[in-house]
């Protein structure tokens, strides 16, 4: 047999990882340094229990400890032969710059506007600004009236219905319009 052969390459398991798997060890490095680094973070947070029987530093410490395993078993994949049954990637090779910027603006406008004209006339406008990109990098069509329209009566229907939750049903103060707390 020579040194070619697929079984003789597959038996060798101590042969280094393919390069390919150094960044998907970087992706489980990351994970496991942002778990310490929230665990870290989690200490100055005080441990006295509410009325639920939990403090309020309990949920930080679940993800902490979360993302520290869930990074340590990235790192042991990618460090045992890399993330196994991965699909080949779709999409285009290269991203859309014109599409990240319309979700983008969308997002800046948001935060611009959300104490000037409302909740939901920003998240409106954010919606539509994102939609319109992201149809654009699909190659959808995206500058027709009609459209345009389309996006702004959707953004409407979820921001106007999630405003009245949080507003009326959860007496969460989000900045509105009006002082009525319905627009």
């Amino acid at each position: 047999m020579n040194s070619t052969d697929p079984l003789v390459a597959e038996a060798a398991p101590d042969a280094a990882p393919p390069a390919s798997t150094w960044p998907q060890t970087l992706v489980g490095v990351g994970v496991l340094l942002t778990g310490l680094g929230l665990g870290f973070g989690a200490i100055s947070i005080s441990s006295d229990a509410g009325y639920g029987g939990v403090g309020p530093n309990f949920l930080p410490w679940l993800m902490a400890a979360a993302l520290t395993v869930c990074g340590g078993w990235i790192i042991w994949e990618a460090r045992t032969g890399g993330f196994r049954e991965l699909e080949t990637p779709s999409g285009a090779e290269r991203g859309d710059w014109g599409g990240f910027i319309w979700v983008s603006a969308g997002l800046l406008a948001n935060a611009a506007l959300i104490t000037s004209i409302g909740f939901i006339l920003s998240c409106t406008l954010c919606y539509a600004l994102a939609v319109q990109g992201l149809r654009r990098a699909a190659g959808q069509p995206a500058g027709q009236p009609r459209v345009w329209v389309t996006d702004v009566v959707t953004g409407l229907l979820i921001s106007a219905p999630v405003f009245w939750a949080f507003t009326q049903f959860l007496a969460i103060n989000l900045p509105g319009l009006t002082n009525t707390g319905w627009f």
